[in-house]
């Protein structure tokens, strides 16, 4: 389960970026800013699974 949610985590990270580029190299700023929040919203998983890991140990 834990692992899902960090492959989750990064695939938002990934698709973030992507879209944050896309934006850029077409001029919109729309799809720039889409990225930017699917970006924080995968920094947000991975943060929460972090979290989760440390208090198991």
């Amino acid at each position: 389960m834990a692992g899902d949610e960090k492959a989750k985590g990064k695939t938002e990270q990934a698709k973030g970026k992507l879209k944050e580029a896309a934006g850029r190299a077409v001029g919109n700023e729309r799809l720039t800013t889409e990225g930017r929040a699917e970006q924080g919203k995968g920094d947000l998983r991975q943060a929460k699974e972090k979290a989760k890991d440390a208090f198991r140990r």
